[in-house]
């Protein structure tokens, strides 16, 4: 057994290395051992697969409750980020299924728990300025990712992201994301700088691209969401500030009293950093530009990705070599079962796997964009869906897709 720290950690970029197959697995080839943790539409089990004793983690979200709340969209844009994204820093997507009752998506078990229990248990519940900047830099190119893949997160923050058992992290829960359009966003652009290292324009992956659902977590809300003016992309740097200030100093920088006074807060007050602990003057730099109240001058607005990676505060890192360094917090060494890393839940009402009955949906071959779903923690402020025209033939759960993915080098 390898010991914590040396844990391997074998993901590949290259989308060519998965193969989608008719789904494999139904609700009954698992048996569930507890609950990890649960969100407005559904719960995430720890279960093991009878026929492999694998581990995996398996959201189950309730058809009941999603129609009531309007959040069919969401689940199907979850489920096409999972199924089609292939990164290390994004969680992985093993089999989407269906019952009468319930959509399954049956995940890899992040047995490192949520960032934001991790960080909760360290001392001053915080990190030092080169831990907080390594896990920024991981956020940094997941965020990456999904812009090219044409999607804007919107909903960062700790609780949101996982700790693989090595401690690198996995984006989770992206029933809140949104698709710039239906074709997955426009090419990327490649701008030649003075340097020579061709820089990957992510921003134009999403360009003409406004939402404006009222969606995303309280502290962590950006002022034209608030404003209702439309949000682009910029949003996800927004709260990558955020996220930046809250390792470092254990507090979001506009936490206030009541809600309304967090939202007054964010559209009016400058960032303010204390006097301790002491950081530097490029991290004060990186987050008081992530959090420019304008949009349209924040630092990752103009070319997105590339621009955030070439600010100064990331100089010490080396992209290429994330997946190969050490990070700062390596979680409780686990046997996968006993979930140490994970709050203690308890259920009032029990699911039973074995009565679930499988049902049948679009077969792999007949998608391309596969679509999505997400238990997630509820949002802390409620934003309507986006709307779902009913489809013809009344099936609200067709378009959902019941696929097995099998990845390339998995043992």
């Amino acid at each position: 057994m390898e010991g914590p720290g040396k844990v391997a950690f074998r993901r590949t970029y290259s989308s060519h290395s998965i193969k989608v197959r008719s789904v494999e697995v139904g609700p009954g080839s698992f048996q569930k051992i507890k609950m990890l943790g649960r969100g407005d539409v559904g719960k995430v089990y720890l279960v093991r697969e009878k026929k492999t004793t694998k581990l995996f983690a398996m959201k189950v979200l309730s058809k009941k409750e999603m129609i009531e709340r309007r959040k069919i969209k969401r689940a199907l844009t979850e489920q096409e980020i999972l199924a089609t994204a292939n990164h290390p820093f994004i969680v992985t997507l093993h089999h989407s299924f269906q019952s009468e009752q319930y959509l399954y998506f049956c995940m890899e078990y992040c047995m490192g728990g949520e960032f934001f229990r991790a960080l909760q248990s360290r001392p001053g519940k915080c990190l030092s300025e080169d831990g907080s900047r390594f896990y920024a830099a991981e956020v940094t190119a997941a965020l990456e990712y999904l812009h090219l893949m044409g999607f804007i997160y919107r909903d960062l923050k700790p609780e949101n992201i996982l700790l693989h058992q090595s401690g690198h992290i996995m984006l989770s829960d992206f029933d809140l994301a949104k698709q710039s359009n239906e074709r997955g966003g426009r090419p990327a652009m490649i701008h030649q700088e003075e340097n020579g290292i061709p820089l990957i324009d992510t921003r134009s992956c999403t360009a003409d691209f406004r939402a404006n659902s009222f969606v995303g977590t309280e502290e962590y809300i950006a002022p034209e969401v608030i404003q209702s003016t439309g949000h682009t992309s910029a949003v996800d740097w927004w709260t990558l500030g955020i996220l930046i200030y809250e390792m470092i100093y254990a507090t979001t920088p506009f936490k206030g009293a009541e809600r309304n006074d967090t939202f007054t807060n964010i559209i009016n007050l400058p960032v303010t950093f204390r006097d301790t602990p002491k950081v530097s003057q490029a991290c004060k730099d990186v987050v008081t530009r992530l959090l420019d109240k304008r949009e349209t001058t924040r630092l990752g607005s103009k070319s997105g990705a590339s621009e955030v990676k070439q600010h100064k505060w990331f100089a010490k890192i080396n992209w290429g070599l994330l997946r190969n360094t050490q990070p700062p917090i390596v979680p409780t060494a686990s046997n996968g079962i006993d979930a140490v890393n994970f709050r203690q839940m308890h259920e009032s009402t029990s699911l039973h796997l074995e009565k679930q009955h499988s049902t049948q949906s679009r077969a792999p071959s007949q998608i391309r964009g596969v679509a999505g779903a997400g238990a997630g923690s509820a949002p802390g402020t409620p934003g309507a869906d986006d709307g779902l025209e009913p489809p013809a033939d009344g099936d609200l759960f067709g378009a959902f897709s019941s696929m097995t993915l099998h990845y390339d080098g998995e043992s």
